[in-house]
């Protein structure tokens, strides 16, 4: 009889390249059956683009009122689960890269195990709930992860394992979008306000990166930013403007920039997994302390939209102080082990849904 485990797509498309490696990985297997559960109709398309040979069970989840279908805009997830219990209940073993899902633990008899992937490798304290210790595996990316993880009481040794970053093998190549050979500079604010230099600081910004001469760029936010703030307008020829779309998650960006402008988000260690320089921005004067600035050693820091050009100006001869420090921080935040990390989550998952102690009650 096969192994049955399903992966629970409720959670925006930025978050499928964390787990879908893993579930191909598992569908190649004998004896395996692993199931697609999603209510997004262009979720499940975007899955099927990397499964050519339809290798994945595909399950269209009954879909609760909510706006137009869309990558990043998914109906709400508690009531995606309420209205799919008994579809989503029924399968031993359940894989998710979101914590909502946890909600189910409350449900008296349900008795899947649950397995929590992490999405992103990132250092802020939002990456930390409560509702991570319901879960009765957690996959990290690497080792930093593991550690806070069970300083925060939130795993134990047993309930928590580095599996890498499997989005490194569903990378986009890295592409041309501008007709010059300028270098390319990636700016990719975070959607926190307290954090971001963007929600506090647009017209500053944009008038800095439209004077600037001699760059391409390219302003990618955070999809959470990009989805509730007002659509970013440029008519200037060296911008390129992306609000949200395949290329802003599936780090086709990251592969094309030559230096990447930001504030705290993780994406920044999808930019090192090649070192190249970064500036990272304090416009709204941060003292930097705490791990949400961890990765501001990792290049240059700016606290005005004024000193960006100078900023570029001086990043190549700068960078040779900051590869050591960037290796390092990519060590630490995602285990690059010569092991596919698709391949070392599906070990870690199917051994932990082959083994016989009950779920967490």
């Amino acid at each position: 009889m096969p192994t049955d485990i399903a992966f629970l797509a409720i959670a925006e498309a930025q978050q499928l390249y964390h787990w879908l490696p893993a579930a191909l990985e598992l569908a190649r297997r004998p004896d395996m059956r692993v199931s697609i559960l999603s209510p997004s109709d262009q979720l499940l398309a975007l899955v099927a683009s990397y499964d050519p040979q339809g290798i994945l069970h595909q399950v269209r989840l009954r879909r609760p009122p909510s706006r137009p279908d869309s990558l990043f805009r998914q109906p709400s997830r508690l009531a995606t689960l309420l209205l799919n219990y008994a579809t989503i209940a029924r399968f031993p073993t359940l894989v998710t890269t979101e914590i909502s899902s946890a909600w189910l633990r409350r449900v008296p008899g349900f008795a899947s195990r649950l397995i929590l992937i992490k999405h992103g490798a990132g250092d802020r304290e939002g990456g930390y709930k409560r509702r991570h210790a319901d879960f009765d595996l957690t996959l990290v990316a690497g080792e930093k992860d593991r550690h806070r993880m069970i300083d925060r009481g939130l795993c134990t040794p047993e309930t928590v394992a580095v599996g890498g970053y499997p989005k490194f093998e569903l990378k986009a190549p890295r592409q041309r979008y501008f007709y010059n050979d300028d270098p390319v500079l990636l700016y990719n604010p975070h959607f926190d306000p307290a954090l971001s230099s963007w929600v506090n600081h647009a017209p500053q910004m944009l008038a800095a990166l439209e004077s600037l001469s001699g760059w391409n760029v390219i302003i990618a936010p955070h999809t959470k930013l990009a989805r509730t703030a007002a659509p970013i307008v440029s008519h200037a020829p060296h911008i390129r403007v992306d609000m949200g779309s395949r290329h802003s998650i599936d780090m086709s960006y990251t592969m094309s920039a030559d230096v990447y402008l930001g504030d705290v988000s993780s994406q920044v260690y999808e930019f090192l997994l090649h070192p190249r320089p970064c500036i990272f921005l304090n416009l709204n004067h941060r003292d930097g302390a705490g791990d949400a600035f961890a990765h501001w050693r990792l290049g240059q820091v700016i606290d005005s939209a004024d000193a960006l050009p100078q900023a570029l100006a001086r990043a190549a001869d700068l960078q040779p102080g900051f590869v050591t420090a960037q290796e390092a921080a990519m060590q630490q935040s995602i285990d690059l082990s010569p092991v596919p990390a698709s391949q070392r989550q599906a070990d870690l998952i199917l051994n932990f849904a082959q083994t016989s102690h009950p779920a967490k009650s």
